[in-house]
């Protein structure tokens, strides 16, 4: 990590470890997120990213029992695949790590002990849903009916995703089990219970200091919000979680922390835990209470109220900052999130993805047939940044084949190529005309302009913006056409030592969105060492448990800069930077999707 620059913790939302991730999942939480990292690191900050699988809840409980395995064996299974599934998309995590750690449940007891110290957790008597089959206790996102705010039939216990109100399982109209569509049975049960009430001004005011800042559309949500505040469960009647630090309770078997509530402290846990591998215990402090640090959150749509609403409170709360005040808990006050950076949903082939109906494509899946750079460019420049959109396979063709290949590994291609051939090494540049000046001061400029666009998360501007200088580049070569230049070297020389500049500062420019390939090209322009940093996947073992971390060393060679290229730099044939598609991959791909 650099030495100089902001401290920036980026955190991308927490998969759920109850199977595999598709595309539409790593769309909204992951690609965003390292592109926005690799970027601020190159811009010589200071960034953490942290996160982990989710594997509390009885979602994982009821997918547990289906399998026949124990809720520990399904999360063991599922933490190892998601973990490889991110490493193989380069994701550059500081710490990919899980929540049922020791550490984690530490620290999420913490934050519990911190709020209700202050006043903002009670124990509360509520109707809990039960299955009358099996006893067991129904998770809100497990029952589904119709909506009593605005009738949509489909909402769930939770949340209606119609009219965006959260809702309790027991205001449903004809509640019914999405298990096994059985009705469920209301019991009396006691929980404790987050005060979101008491956070109504604090949240108020915290929400409207980010007026221009958010994406209009995660705080417009946020602030609708505010107007119905509800105190929410934080407990439920499992045996599979964190247990509740308070005597009397502790030692029951079936009351945990649920899940939504332990989720989001991972972010803190997380950092926590990397400080520790790190051989520092407090490092985390840098990112969590310098007042000059900043943070911003990645997810899907569906994430946003637990990152603009709940975890902010549960940190005011913390700090003693809600509506009725307190002291900050034993670990101090926290920064609550600079932004909430929510991405909208991707479809499949006008389809909403789904697992359980075989809509759908894993990540896994993916990358065995196609380049994961490939894959990260659709998501920067064609993914649900700011409103829905589709995925199709003739899209991601169009943009492999039309742009990848012909554009910019055809400028690559062509640009060392011709130089290896006619030079052996990077030319001296001769005298500069009109034409060579105005390319290169464009690409220069683009330095300000892309970075400008990555730093608001706005990927497919910054994509985008950065890809006009490989056109402008193309354009070029084809306007001086240096392959007809018989018998003046010094201005063929003159040619490509600007095309080779430009394929070198695009090469930057792309860093974020395409890492892999771009290391590629700074070995074929003669660099040594890594350019990019990729993640790693290491073995750590708790309690006789081996599990696998994302970790890594990102304080590599990659600087947000334009650097002269060094002539005399020797120079050999490169091998294609990617692979073109056959068409006919679209009908194979439609046909396994209709196979499914």
């Amino acid at each position: 990590m650099s030495s100089s620059g902001r401290h920036i913790l980026t955190a991308p939302a927490w998969p759920y470890a109850n199977g595999p991730r598709h595309i539409g999942h790593v769309s909204g939480f992951a690609l965003p997120c390292d592109m926005f990292s690799r970027y601020q690191r190159m811009a010589g900050n200071q960034v953490l990213m942290v996160s982990g699988t989710d594997e509390h809840g009885t979602p994982i409980q009821v997918q547990a029992d289906k399998e026949g395995v124990s809720a520990r064996e399904l999360a063991d299974r599922y933490n190892r695949v998601i973990a490889g599934d991110l490493h193989a998309l380069g994701m550059s995590y500081d710490l990919f790590t899980r929540t049922s750690t020791r550490n984690h449940y530490a620290v999420v007891q913490e934050i519990f002990k911190g709020l209700y110290d202050n006043g903002y957790i009670f124990p509360q008597t509520t109707m809990g849903a039960i299955s009358p089959s099996t006893g067991r206790t129904l998770p809100d996102r497990y029952i589904e009916g119709t909506c009593p705010i605005c009738s949509y039939d489909g909402a769930r216990g939770d949340q209606c995703d119609n009219c965006g109100n959260q809702l309790d399982p027991i205001d449903l109209i004809n509640p019914r089990s999405r298990i096994n569509g059985e009705t469920p049975k209301f019991v009396e049960t006691e929980h404790f219970m987050l005060d979101l009430p008491a956070f109504t001004d604090a949240l108020g005011s915290y929400l409207r200091s980010k007026q221009g800042e958010w994406r209009p559309n995660v705080l417009k949500f946020s602030l609708n919000l505010l107007d119905d505040l509800q105190p929410r469960a934080i407990s439920r009647d499992l045996d599979w979680g964190v247990p509740i630090p308070l005597d009397g309770w502790r030692d029951q078997p079936n009351k945990r922390l649920y899940v939504w509530f332990d989720a989001v402290i991972g972010y803190f846990s997380a950092s926590v835990e990397w400080a520790r591998r790190s051989g520092d215990p407090d490092a985390w402090r840098a990112w969590w209470q310098d007042p000059e640090a900043l943070s911003y959150y990645f997810m899907g749509k569906d994430n946003i109220v637990f990152h603009s609403e709940i975890w902010p409170a549960m940190l005011l709360g913390y700090n003693g900052l809600g509506d009725r005040g307190g002291e900050p808990g034993s670990l101090g006050g926290l920064n609550v999130p600079n932004e909430v950076v929510s991405s909208e949903f991707l479809t499949m082939e006008g389809r909403k993805f789904s697992s359980s109906r075989q809509v759908v494509i894993y990540v896994r899946d993916f990358l065995e047939r196609y380049d994961v750079d490939a894959l990260r460019y659709y998501i920067a420049v064609a993914g649900p940044e700011n409103q829905d959109t589709d995925f199709t396979w003739q899209h991601f063709l169009e943009r492999n084949n039309n742009e990848l290949v012909a554009q910019w590994g055809n400028l690559v291609n062509r640009s060392v190529t011709m130089a290896a051939k006619e030079f052996g090494t990077i030319p001296e540049p001769g005298e500069l005309g009109d034409a060579d000046r105005a390319l290169l001061e464009r690409s220069r400029g683009a330095f300000a302009a892309v970075g400008a666009e990555l730093n608001r998360s706005r990927f497919k501007n910054a994509v985008t913006e950065a890809f006009d200088v490989v056109r402008d580049a193309n354009a070029y070569l084809s306007q001086q056409e240096p392959w007809k230049i018989k018998d003046d070297p010094a201005r063929k020389g003159s040619v490509l030592h600007v095309a080779l500049q430009v394929v070198d500062d695009a090469k930057t420019l792309l860093t974020p969105f395409l890492p892999k390939s771009s290391g590629k090209v700074h070995e074929m322009l003669g660099g040594q060492g890594d350019w990019s940093g990729m993640p790693e996947l290491r073995e750590v073992d708790e309690d006789g448990v081996s599990y696998p971390v994302i970790t890594g060393q990102y304080d590599d060679e990659a600087r947000w800069e334009h650097r002269p290229i060094k002539p005399g730099t020797p120079l050999s044939k490169p091998t294609p930077l990617f692979t073109k598609l056959d068409p006919k991959i679209v009908d194979e791909e439609l046909a396994r999707l209709e196979q499914a």
